[in-house]
């Protein structure tokens, strides 16, 4: 399979606003830095919010960024984590005209959840199929310029890949990685992490 990243260092960069879901963005973060470590701390990721100042997220944690969107690095891959926060936040220029600046600039568009609704409202998923939570499903179908795509887990449409809710997120974090450094490392940081998720209420 061919990558776009195995022989050089990379940087994620995961998008924080207050009412951000947690797993949204932790369990991709989890995924890129777990990779990083089987490469020998070849990539970064961080995260970035409008301020540098704590944020706090949809069930209550809190989370320094390490950046804020006017002082960070090239990023190669952008994540926008959904959460009830995701209203507000799209309805924010500094957000949204800071997504839609960067988002060009980056190998991947990437998000999670309604984090595809706020990629949508800076304009990004324009002529794109996308996917999004279930409950956030009729929202999107209902925007103009954007396709949606039931009952699959991640939509790749070009260099932007949206995912459905939440745990959705691993799943397209480990494609991801698959897609930039190769299927066999993807499979070993699926090991590193045991990720071989077996619910107890299936269905």
């Amino acid at each position: 399979m061919t990558t776009d990243g195995s022989r050089q260092g990379l940087t994620y960069g995961l998008l924080l606003f207050e009412g951000a879901e947690e797993l949204d963005f932790a369990g991709p973060w989890e995924i890129f830095t777990a990779s990083s470590m089987t490469r020998e701390g070849a990539d970064t990721a961080v995260l970035i919010a409008a301020t540098d100042g704590p944020v706090r997220c949809n069930k209550g944690m809190r989370v320094l960024p390490d950046h804020t969107i006017d002082d960070h690095p090239d990023l190669d891959v952008l994540l926008v984590p959904g959460g009830n926060g995701r209203v507000q936040a799209g309805k924010d220029p500094a957000i949204t005209g800071w997504l839609a600046a960067t988002a060009p600039k980056a190998r991947w568009v990437t998000s999670v959840c309604t984090g595809s609704l706020l990629l949508h409202d800076a304009g990004l998923l324009n002529g794109r199929r996308a996917a999004t939570h279930w409950a956030a499903e009729d929202e999107l179908d209902a925007r103009e310029d954007v396709t949606l795509v039931r009952g699959e887990r991640f939509v790749v449409d070009g260099n932007v890949v949206t995912s459905q809710g939440v745990s959705a997120g691993i799943d397209m974090a480990l494609w991801l990685v698959g897609r930039l450094h190769g299927v066999d490392h993807a499979r070993g940081v699926q090991k590193y992490v045991q990720y071989f998720p077996e619910p107890p209420y299936a269905g």
